[in-house]
């Protein structure tokens, strides 16, 4: 599950607009816009296409935004 309030401040960060960052990744705004939200998953190639784009290199890093645990 991704940590959106982590990805998001990256993205912010960045300063990197939304819809950039979809083109850049071959999907919709929309799309991108449900990722982020949590509401659909990441494929593989999108998160390794993210790392790239928001230059996360550190694999700790990673790891709390893209395979965060669900905590209920």
């Amino acid at each position: 599950m991704v940590n959106t309030e982590a990805l998001r401040k990256k993205i912010a960060d960045r300063g990197i607009k939304y819809k950039n960052i979809a083109a850049m990744l071959g999907i919709s705004p929309y799309t991108l816009q449900l990722k982020v939200d949590g509401k659909n998953e990441f494929v593989t190639s999108e998160v390794s296409g993210l790392c790239d784009i928001l230059e996360i290199t550190d694999l700790a890093e990673k790891e709390e935004i893209f395979f965060a645990k669900k905590v209920d």
